[in-house]
């Protein structure tokens, strides 16, 4: 009898533990997403708040490294190859350490995403911007409550990531590779369709039983815009000029198909195009 109240009295010390109270997280998690140009930019961190605190010189040290938030490491993140500072950064994901001064703070964008408070092993290798950015002092009846990173100043081709608490702003400029890739889909758009575009639509249209004539005169344009057309791509022209009832320009492109597929040693291609020219009277 002892060891079963015993048991019961474990049984409820076990579902006691279990029980949960939600509360309000001391410093919440966000997640800032904002669009610059073509370019997706997020920021996931979590946000102090003052709390009658003094912050930057008090909780936050001059002079000292700083997780820039709180909990986990503050992220973010871009979908295209960015400037910052004038350092190349790749497309990805980065951590955002900074070191606040009266006058102006050191932000450093960094390799490392898993972890909390700052890297215990500092890496200058693990660096892939470094910014020195000017403090805006505001009055203090502005003062803001809660940590907050924003993105502002939008245009085309940048944008400034601001850290904004108690008093202080720091914007950080980057730039984003918006009129570079503008340029290239103009360039695209106004040059008309590529080989591959009109190749993918003969194929489609011989394998589909659609207008022949129409897939002949794409593979044709095709191939004029190919500097050396691979095996393959001749022998699809081949067949598609034999479909069209052109069946000398059909074995002269199977022989030059034929002629790559050997020197490339594609034995099953060789067979292809050997088997065609039979059916063609040319062997």
């Amino acid at each position: 009898m002892k060891r079963f109240k015993l048991l019961v009295l474990a049984v409820f010390a076990t579902v006691a533990l279990q029980a949960q109270i939600n509360t309000p997280a001391p410093s919440p998690a966000s997640k800032l997403m904002q669009t610059v140009g073509l370019t997706d930019v997020t920021v996931d961190y979590s946000r102090p708040s003052m709390r009658g605190r003094t912050i930057f010189g008090g909780l936050v040290p001059y002079g000292k490294l700083w997780r820039t938030g709180a909990n986990g490491y503050t992220l973010v993140s871009f979908s295209n190859d960015v400037k910052i500072g004038g350092s190349d950064v790749k497309a990805g994901t980065y951590s955002i350490f900074t070191k606040p001064g009266a006058e102006s703070w050191e932000v450093f964008f960094y390799t490392d995403t898993q972890g909390g408070g700052t890297p215990r092993d500092w890496d200058d290798n693990k660096v892939v911007a470094k910014v020195s950015a000017p403090v805006i002092t505001m009055p203090m009846e502005m003062a803001v409550e809660t940590f907050t990173i924003t993105i502002d100043d939008l245009k085309s081709n940048s944008a400034n990531l601001g850290l904004l608490w108690e008093n202080v702003y720091v914007a950080v400029p980057f730039e984003v590779p918006t009129d570079a890739a503008v340029e290239e889909d103009i360039k695209k758009a106004l040059g008309g369709p590529s080989a591959g575009d009109y190749y993918a639509a003969a194929t489609y249209y011989s394998a589909e039983g659609k207008d022949i004539n129409k897939a002949k005169e794409w593979m044709d344009k095709a191939m004029a815009m190919t500097e050396k057309p691979a095996f393959w791509q001749l022998r699809q022209q081949s067949l598609i000029q034999a479909k069209a009832g052109d069946k000398k320009a059909a074995i002269e492109t199977a022989k030059k198909s034929l002629a790559a597929a050997k020197e490339a040693g594609n034995d099953d291609y060789v067979k292809m195009n050997t088997d065609s020219l039979k059916e063609w009277g040319a062997m």
